[in-house]
């Protein structure tokens, strides 16, 4: 502060007669309060050796220059040398300055043109810097007194960097000093001219919103934040700034009600915010509506501001529905499909594509939306047929987002059929599965996606499509080997081959001269053993690998390349290890459906012993003939078996292991274990013993609850079939006999199954005389 403070007059210095009264009349004013050298009130006084009065700082540099200069250290008002550099602080003094300036405040504060013409606003900012937490209390109130409904006050309060001392206080822990910060600033927010001021110094707006959703502050100190920046909206920047600090309303109501520029900026501001889920669905609610106003009828700028916005808040399922609902779905397939004078940019285009792709991935059925005339959807052949001919002819960005709609529109048991008929009426199969070779992941891992959700419901087209030297194949089998852990798209690829026709001979044969299979045996076998884990796409890429890897077994009787591969590799025994996957019913089913393929082929691979030819007594007198006897062959298969050479279930635990799925929760795993065992009591096979191996492994009753439990058709089906095998042991027809539950059960399926198994049926029960054998009766009845 410039001038003397020592209350005198000089006439020549002031010509305003008025400001020299109040000078004369605000209290006196003492030359010990100012430094000599800044002619400031002092903040830390120092005195020296000879007992001058200086600010720290100023003395301090007064010392360095001396000494850069080379001259003798003297006291900057005698001139005099000082024998020492010491500064002595004069604590008594700084507090007698401090009581002095709350005093002046105290008593101007009504009078502020006072102050102000005084030149006390400087000085009352001052004591903000102040050691003394009462007094930076009492400069905030006395400031705001000052300001208070007076611009010329606030003009000068906000020059230099006192606003932005006004804002640290707003951290401070202590909340008197927050509190009357905030007043202060509340109180300066009602200059528009300060608005942008405010606003502008770093922190000032995110601490106001952090302190509107306190739950510690007082509520007074809450509501002059909150007013604070009801003001601070005027400025478009700070709105900008509140909506990145968490307070989006006033950027909302921007959007809703300003002028079509404010409009259309806060539009494009909104599409770079990261905004969590709740609020985009918000966001979609409040303004979803008039961005798609704007995406219809502005011009080019505007509608690319209200695509960004769109794009962002589509990101999120719920919020994708409110924008269907909004009416999103018309427009934006419009702006796709246009070509001419008025179509989007490729950029923008690529823009829409993401939107409908995260519109229609949102779960919303969007086949009962009308997007075109006649009640056209966006599964109407033509729509499909448009958006086939756009992944043809655009580039890979864009071709990636068309395909994720697709997957979208393919999620969906609702749509999937006609998307299906549309590939197949244009011919787009082949097109498709080209994308599986591109270089850029994300548009292969969508092609894989829409290809896996296509596969069940046009699984031989597929495969006739990989099927050839195009390479189609090999880069799928490259997906799913990449050793780096499990990605999604690993998943879709196993999923994908996983639901090929399992029997196509061609495919089987394929994947077999390529390597395939050993692969996915290595991919198996390192998931098992925990060297691959973590990834939630674990379980759906074992799945699909389990279910590929058994399509080797449905081809034993045509393939011996597939029997040597099954032998090399032990896939008999990895199957078995695989029925103890607890909790992924899925690799338990397909891995006893594997087992039963590889057990009805034993009696074929089984080595069949050489009996020696008769001797010539035995020729002669064949009542002298005794049967050779040969230790060691399996007792089903009455040869030389191994679970590892012919695939026999009764190495291994296998049977067990089997027995023990006959109560899972799942009857679909119950039925393909029911399926393996049933091989032990097949045609070609001693079935006695058989039964003698199921008794042994405990299996008896499990098969007879699957019988009384009767959870779906195929699993009566199957259980009727092992139970008349059963029963043609005589012990177990006897035990059973007496047990009045599965003979009505067999009689249940007597009456109400299908042909074939009432004629099954109808055998067991005579085993256990329910229903008599005329047979033995009349030998000659046909």
């Amino acid at each position: 502060m410039a001038g003397s403070w020592d209350g005198s007059y000089d006439p020549g210095s002031q010509s305003d007669d008025s400001h020299h009264f109040e000078r004369l009349h605000i209290e006196p004013l003492y030359d010990a309060f100012v430094c000599p050298l800044t002619k400031q009130v002092m903040r830390d006084p120092v005195t020296l050796e000879n007992g001058q009065t200086f600010e720290r700082e100023a003395i301090e540099k007064w010392f360095k220059e001396c000494r850069e200069s080379g001259r003798r250290l003297v006291c900057p008002l005698t001139q005099k040398e000082l024998k020492s550099a010491d500064l002595n602080p004069s604590i008594a003094l700084r507090n007698t300055i401090e009581e002095f300036i709350q005093r002046i405040c105290q008593k101007n504060r009504s009078n502020k043109h006072v102050v102000r013409n005084a030149d006390l606003i400087p000085m009352i900012v001052d004591m903000l810097k102040s050691s003394s937490r009462k007094v930076r209390c009492k400069a905030l109130e006395t400031l705001l007194a000052v300001v208070e409904e007076d611009e010329d006050n606030k003009a000068i309060l906000a020059e230099g960097d006192t606003v932005r001392t006004i804002v640290k206080f707003l951290s401070h822990e202590q909340s008197k000093e927050r509190e009357e910060a905030v007043s202060l600033l509340y109180e300066l927010s009602k200059s528009e001219a300060l608005c942008e001021k405010i606003g502008s110094i770093n922190g000032a707006i995110l601490i106001l919103v952090g302190m509107t959703s306190s739950k510690s502050e007082n509520i007074s100190t809450v509501e002059k934040a909150d007013k604070t920046l009801e003001n601070l909206e005027k400025c478009e920047n700070n709105v900008r700034q509140m909506a990145e600090n968490g307070r989006l309303q006033p950027l909302l109501t921007q959007i809703l009600e300003g002028p079509p520029e404010t409009k259309h900026s806060m539009a494009a501001y909104l599409g770079d915010l990261v905004l969590n889920n709740d609020v985009k669905v918000h966001v979609a609610k409040t303004v979803g509506e008039s961005l798609i106003n704007i995406m219809k009828s502005g011009n080019m700028q505007s509608r690319e501001a209200a695509l960004k916005a769109l794009n962002q808040i589509s990101s999120f399922d719920a919020s994708s529905k409110v924008l269907i609902e909004a009416g999103i779905l018309p427009p934006l397939v419009r702006d796709l499909f246009t070509v001419g004078a008025n179509q989007l940019p490729m950029r923008l285009k690529e823009v829409s594509a993401t939107i409908l792709s995260n519109v229609v991935n949102s779960g919303y059925d969007v086949d009962s939306i009308p997007i075109g005339p006649d009640h056209q959807t966006l599964v109407s052949e033509d729509n499909v047929h448009n958006l086939l001919h756009l992944i043809s002819n655009t580039g890979p960005p864009i071709e990636c987002k068309l395909l994720q709609v697709l997957v979208g529109l393919t999620n969906s048991p609702t749509t999937v059929l006609n998307v299906v008929a549309a590939i197949k009426s244009s011919g787009a199969t082949i097109s498709l599965v080209q994308f599986i070779e591109v270089p850029q992941k994300d548009l292969r891992m969508a092609s894989i996606k829409l290809l896996q959700n296509l596969s069940p419901h046009m699984g031989q087209e597929l495969a006739d499509a990989l099927r050839g030297t195009v390479g189609q194949l090999s880069s799928l089998i490259r997906v799913i080997s990449e050793n780096t852990g499990i990605s999604e798209e690993q998943a879709a690829a196993a999923g994908l081959l996983a639901e090929l026709p399992e029997r196509d001979v061609g495919l089987t044969r394929q994947m077999l001269d390529e390597g395939a299979f050993q692969l996915i045996i290595s991919r198996v076998v390192k998931i098992k053993q925990g060297d691959i884990r973590g990834t939630r796409f674990v379980t759906p890429f074992l799945e699909g690998l389990v279910r590929v890897l058994a399509r080797v077994t449905f081809v034993l009787s045509d393939e011996p390349d597939a029997v040597a591969l099954c032998r090399e590799y032990g896939l008999a025994s990895l199957f078995v290890d695989l029925l103890q996957t607890n909790g992924i019913d899925n690799v338990q089913m397909v891995s006893a459906a594997a087992l039963e393929n590889l057990s009805l082929e034993s009696k074929n691979l089984t080595r069949l012993p050489e009996m020696p030819p008769p001797g010539f007594c035995a020729t002669i007198f064949p009542c002298f003939s005794k049967q050779a006897v040969i230790t060691g062959l399996c007792r089903v298969h009455r040869g030389t078996c191994s679970l590892k050479e012919s695939f026999c279930l009764l190495e291994g635990q296998a049977v067990h292991k089997l027995v023990a799925l006959l109560d899972h929760t799942n009857a679909k795993v119950v039925e393909a274990a029911l399926a393996a065992l049933s091989t032990l009591l097949d045609d070609g096979v001693d079935i006695e013993q058989g039964v003698s191996v199921l008794c042994e492994a405990e299996g008896i009753k499990p098969i007879l609850d699957v019988l009384l439990e009767k959870q779906t058709e195929n699993l009566r089906r199957r259980a009727v079939w092992v139970v008349e095998r059963l029963l043609r042991n005589d012990d177990i027809a006897y035990e059973v006999s007496g047990d009045q539950n599965v003979s009505t059960a067999l009689v249940d399926a007597f009456h109400h199954a299908d042909y074939r198994t009432r004629q099954i049926a109808e055998r067991a029960l005579k085993h256990v005389d329910k229903i008599p054998n005329f047979s033995g009766i009349f030998p000659n009845m046909g």
